[in-house]
């Protein structure tokens, strides 16, 4: 029998500079010319995304003026460790988990990068064990949380009584490139934040930890330009595509039965859904698309509304929230990210 790992603790983190709704919009109105009718056209959009504030790394200040390649990245070393060393402390202290009992470290991250990896920078934080097994992933981004959990319950089925350590991390606020007016960039302004959360899997835990059941994911065929991101001179340019609510609209609900399908279920032997909440107009698509009454994906709305989009933790900021509410039976936990890609997990308790 192959034993199911359980989550045993789950953990977020916040960085320190607190932006409400009215201080992003001003900020906005300073950094993107609003005589610009394409900019003065968007602007109102800041007030329709269900978000009322966010959390961010850097101070508004310093997003504000343009940063190189090397600004950017002595950025992310000085902020990404301490908001990862965080989220794990506080997740081992859940387990009564010390560093160097943990077997494995997988990392998600898309909004930084650096080598050596992030989850190599923590070692050198943390006394995790020198034989530690690290798996840093690249690319993941709004599908990460769900995708990187994914990868970790693989890592600790694999090797039964292993402790198996997930950080999901994202620094959206840090990729902003004031100079590019376009409106993927300005939708990005008015969407996203940073956070970072992490959880610890292992075959070990018992009841009522949530066993991780099932996990997989779906790839849209010649979707590499719904999104990402592109290259540019000073940093990385969003590439977010306007199709992304009506591709979840249209294409979650299928995705999600073949993954449920291939495990003998369907979606009438689900208790409920953990997703991703990537912005209202997608929450309300996919509550479109798997047949759920308007407002049914109320915690993944009050995610959004306290926290803004982070890519990849978000989801589990919505996990940690319906645990919290005493989450019960089976879920399908679930995210859309560049690929473009849906990734899921089924949760049972």
């Amino acid at each position: 029998m192959t034993l199911r790992p359980r989550l045993v603790s789950l953990a977020t983190a916040l960085p320190p500079h607190r932006l409400d709704l009215a201080s992003v919009e001003a900020f906005a109105t300073r950094l993107f010319d609003p005589a610009d009718s394409e900019i003065e056209r968007l602007l109102p959009s800041f007030g329709n995304t269900g978000i009322a504030e966010r959390r961010s790394a850097l101070p508004l200040e310093r997003l504000a003026r343009p940063r190189g390649w090397r600004e950017r990245h002595a950025d992310f070393l000085e902020t990404a460790p301490p908001l990862a060393e965080r989220a794990i402390l506080d997740c081992l202290e859940q387990a009564d988990l010390a560093p160097d009992e943990v077997d494995a470290l997988v990392v998600t991250c898309t909004t930084g990068f650096t080598v050596p990896s992030l989850d190599a920078q923590l070692m050198q934080r943390l006394p995790f064990r020198a034989d530690l097994q690290r798996l840093p992933v690249f690319g993941l981004g709004c599908a990460g949380g769900a995708l990187g959990l994914a990868r970790a319950a693989a890592l600790a089925q694999a090797a039964p009584g292993s402790k198996v350590l997930f950080l999901s991390l994202e620094l959206c606020t840090q990729t902003l490139r004031p100079q590019d007016h376009s409106k993927s960039n300005i939708i990005a302004c008015a969407l996203f934040a940073d956070g970072a959360a992490a959880a610890l899997l292992s075959t070990d835990a018992e009841a009522p930890a949530p066993a991780l059941a099932g996990w997989g994911e779906r790839r849209w065929p010649d979707s590499l330009d719904v999104m990402g991101w592109h290259v540019e001179d000073d940093g990385l340019g969003v590439l977010f595509s306007v199709e992304i609510p009506r591709i979840a609209r249209k294409g979650f609900a299928e995705a999600a039965d073949a993954f449920l399908a291939g495990r003998g279920l369907a979606r009438g032997d689900l208790d409920g859904y953990v997703l991703h909440p990537g912005g209202a107009k997608v929450l309300a698509a996919l509550e479109q698309s798997l047949g759920l009454p308007c407002g049914r994906l109320q915690d993944e709305r009050e995610v959004l509304r306290l926290y803004g989009n982070m890519s990849g933790p978000t989801v589990l900021f919505a996990l940690a929230r319906k645990l919290e509410r005493g989450l019960t039976g089976r879920h399908l936990l679930g995210a859309l990210g560049p690929g473009f890609t849906a990734g899921f997990v089924l949760l049972e308790t």
